[in-house]
Parts: structure tokens; C-alpha cells; sequence
């Protein structure tokens, strides 16, 4: 039995990927490149801010301008609740795991963005202040640091935590510090995930009703 359960945020919690790629897009606008879909740009979130920014100036062949970064999260700070939404069955979700276990997050996002959109979505009472986000004291994921943290705080072994996660990123973070995974296939991060590293341990979820009856 699982006593925590950490969850990531975009692409697991919360469908973010419009409000990311429409920032991405106009900063890129803005230094005179074309615009890049929805899902090209889907599949470049995970690794925080600076790497996203840094992979669609790469990706337009275009050198990123020195204030590319803030920019960008003025341009997202802005936007962050336009289009995101919980999941369909993530609200349902949470709301019969809490009585089961301690909840948290644990993302790549600065803090106070996550903090955010997790208020405005009516999601932060779920997990009060075991949220860990990129740009705090622990090295991002996949670092464990930040997993580990939260294990500590909630007083449970990595053996009862599950790591639940859309990406490889995630799936790695939770190998690093030796809990459970659950990867999250409905999300945009898991595209390219190879899947042939999977283990039998390891859970597969297509929806997030489908969380409940595997713990």
C-alpha cells in the first residue's frame, strides 16, 4: 500500500500544453520566427522553463536572445490559467486518494507558477505544502532530491511512495529514488517514452480513474 503519492503537474495534474505553446509561440513571433504546433511544443515540456525555451529557438534554427528566458515566463505568468484544466477524472481522483494518502507534487515549473494554478484550479488543499517545484533548493528532475524531500516530510519509505508521471523524466526521478512509478500515457510528455525500459512493477495508466484500482 501506498502512503504517499506524488503527482507531476503539466501533463498529469493539469492540461496545460495551449497556455505553454501559445507563450512559446509568441516569444517566437517576436524575434521573427514562424510559430511551431501545439504538440511539437507539447512534446519539448518537462526538463523546466529554460529548456523549453532553449529547444524552440533550436527548433526554428534561430539563436535565443540573451532575455529569451524571462520573457518567456512573463509571457506564460500571464496566461498560466487561459486553457489549463484539470484532467478529466483528476478532481475525482484526488478526492477519494486523500483519505487513503498524503499527496503532493513534484515538477519542473517554478514555484510560484505551480502554486498558481493549482489555487486557481481549485487543486491545492489536496496537497497543503508538500509542493516541490523547479526552482527551489533541489536540483530538478530527475534528481530524487526533491522526491526524497517529500518522502521525508510525509515520514514514509520510498518502498510506499508512488511517483505518478506522464513523462520520462518522472519515471526516471522515481527509479533514482527507489519508489514505485505510474506513468501516465494519456499525457503530452509521453510521447517518445521507451517503452521497451518499462518494468513489471512499474504502472500504466491511460486515465486517471484508472489510478484507484491499482493500489
Amino acid at each position: 500500500m501506498f502512503h504517499l503519492v506524488v503527482f507531476d503537474l503539466d501533463g498529469t495534474l493539469v492540461d496545460s500544453r495551449r497556455d505553454l505553446a501559445e507563450s512559446a509561440n509568441q516569444l517566437l513571433e517576436q524575434c521573427g520566427a514562424q510559430p511551431l504546433t501545439e504538440e511539437t511544443i507539447g512534446h519539448m515540456v518537462g526538463d523546466g522553463a529554460a529548456t523549453l525555451v532553449a529547444r524552440v529557438f533550436a527548433a526554428v534554427n534561430l539563436a535565443a536572445p540573451g532575455d529569451a528566458l524571462s520573457r518567456f515566463l512573463a509571457l506564460y505568468n500571464n496566461r498560466l490559467l487561459r486553457f489549463t484544466r484539470p484532467y478529466e477524472g483528476i478532481t475525482e481522483l484526488l478526492n477519494r486518494l486523500q483519505s487513503r494518502a498524503a499527496l503532493a507534487v513534484l515538477t519542473n515549473k517554478p514555484l510560484a507558477a505551480t502554486r498558481t494554478i493549482l489555487a486557481g484550479l481549485e487543486l491545492s488543499g489536496y496537497f497543503d505544502e508538500r509542493v516541490v517545484g523547479g526552482d527551489g533548493p533541489f536540483p530538478r528532475k530527475p534528481s530524487p532530491e526533491g522526491l526524497l524531500h517529500l518522502m521525508a516530510s510525509a515520514g514514509v519509505t520510498p518502498a510506499a511512495t508512488l511517483l505518478v508521471g506522464d513523462s520520462i523524466i518522472d519515471w526516471r526521478t522515481a527509479r533514482a529514488a527507489g519508489s514505485s512509478s505510474c506513468v501516465a500515457r494519456y499525457g503530452f510528455g509521453f510521447n517518445g517514452f521507451p517503452t521497451d525500459q518499462l518494468e513489471y512493477a512499474d504502472l500504466v495508466i491511460d486515465h486517471p480513474a484508472e489510478l484507484l484500482p491499482l493500489l
